[in-house]
């Protein structure tokens, strides 16, 4: 499977994976199981990063389905929204750039 183009010029940290796939699944709701899997990060290694991402209030829990908890981005964090700004700029600015060679 192909990095996307941000991991690519960022770098592919298990931060940045995360970062990448709540970005681009913000309508949807995941459990932390899903965002591990989908964003490869291992489980353990999400946890230690969401409970920074929970205390910085980046993602919020919206409900319970059983035993798990589903989260999403806090869109309402305007550091949230800047790194979302941040993420589409570098993402603009890699094709921008490859169309100008």
């Amino acid at each position: 499977m192909p990095k996307s183009v941000f991991l690519q010029e960022e770098g592919n940290t298990p931060k940045n994976r995360i970062w990448s796939f709540l970005i681009i699944h913000s309508e949807k709701k995941n459990s932390m199981k899903d965002i591990a899997r989908h964003s490869k990060v291992g489980y353990t290694k999400l946890k230690q990063i969401w409970k920074e991402f929970r205390e910085k209030k980046i993602v919020l829990q919206t409900r319970t389905v059983g035993k798990a908890k589903m989260y999403r981005l806090n869109l309402k964090n305007p550091v949230v929204n800047k790194f979302i700004d941040y993420y589409w700029a570098v993402v603009d600015y890699y094709f921008i750039s490859r169309l100008c060679r």
